[in-house]
């Protein structure tokens, strides 16, 4: 049986990965420290033998005698999705964030060489900063502020991207890796992302306006509300990522929805599916909010013969249901 380690595999995306990988016949151990992953997403995982959970800092060296089904089924693959990204972490937990992704890609990648194993990098659209090309491109090499409050997360996140390309190079020495062969490792830029098990209280535009939208309460638009955002709904997403650890495709891959809508656009859908009466009200933009984001998803498509499948009203339709469910434990 093949056995993965998954980073983050409590959080919103890393718990539906631990999922796919087991109904996959993987054997999957989940690592996590819960500063923003919640045991509760795991209920389904826990119940499966070949599924194991670890709570363990990834930005610390990893106690390899944790991992039990290392000794059972060796380790065929990383994949590191441990760190916040909302914007409230941003402010809350910059540090943490910018360890887990500069040590802790370290530690994983360590980790993945010593076994010879697949790894998975994630990484963000984020690291197109406020994007000057439209649709970004995989090529595109971003417009990124290294000093501004989101710096702690798209520029770890770049830093991350470089230390698995000059990996995947075999160059130079790595600590404890002498004569180490090329990492086989995949790179996913992850655009935004929405569905069940996302935080209610996250700060990012989906969560926050369907539960104010759920609540009665105004939806808070950031900003004039133009700037655009792509979504994708999170089953999509994972199938992109699953395929994507399966190949051989080394090259970074946009995962995401190429249809684009405003934020203004996307909290009148909330409004007209929540059965809500709220009224907008419009706050100060976020520093170096991006003004566009949109993927270009042709190399998903050539590559992994992905693209998207669900369509966007159902999402909603889904997540606003599961915010319900949220909020009914309050």
């Amino acid at each position: 049986m093949k056995h993965v380690l998954i980073t983050g595999g409590s959080g919103f995306i890393g718990s539906h990965l631990s999922e796919k990988f087991l109904l996959a016949g993987y054997a999957v151990t989940a690592m996590d420290n819960f500063v923003t992953g919640r045991k509760s997403n795991l209920n389904d995982a826990l119940k499966n033998p070949n599924f194991r959970l670890i709570e363990w800092d990834v930005s610390l060296p990893i106690p390899e005698e944790k991992i039990e089904l290392i000794r059972s089924h060796g380790l065929h693959g990383v994949l590191h999705f441990a760190c916040p990204a909302s914007p409230i972490d941003f402010d809350q937990i910059p540090f943490e964030i910018l360890a887990v992704d500069s040590l802790g890609t370290m530690h994983t990648v360590d980790l993945a060489l010593k076994y010879d194993s697949r790894y998975l990098l994630a990484s963000t659209s984020e690291t197109y900063g406020d994007p000057l090309e439209h649709p970004q491109k995989e090529t595109y090499f971003g417009n990124v502020n290294t000093l501004g409050p989101r710096a702690c997360y798209d520029e770890t996140k770049r830093f991350a991207e470089a230390y698995v390309s000059t990996a995947q190079r075999g160059v130079g020495k790595i600590r404890g890796q002498k004569g180490y062969k090329p990492l086989n490792a995949g790179i996913v830029r992850i655009f935004n992302t929405y569905g069940p098990r996302m935080r209610p209280d996250d700060g990012r535009v989906v969560p926050e306006l369907c539960v104010q939208a759920l609540q009665g309460r105004q939806l808070t638009i950031h900003g004039n509300g133009q700037q655009t955002r792509s979504f994708c709904y999170v089953s999509d997403l994972v199938d992109g990522i699953f395929k994507l650890f399966e190949s051989e495709v080394q090259v970074p891959v946009n995962i995401g929805n190429p249809v684009e809508r405003s934020i203004l656009d996307f909290a009148s859908h909330v409004i007209k599916i929540a059965g809500s009466d709220s009224k907008l009200v419009h706050l100060p933009g976020r520093e170096d909010d991006p003004k566009q984001r949109c993927p270009d998803i042709s190399r998903a498509k050539d590559l992994l013969g992905w693209s998207p499948q669900v369509d966007f009203k159902q999402g909603l339709e889904l997540s606003i249901d599961y915010f319900k469910s949220e909020l009914k434990k309050v």
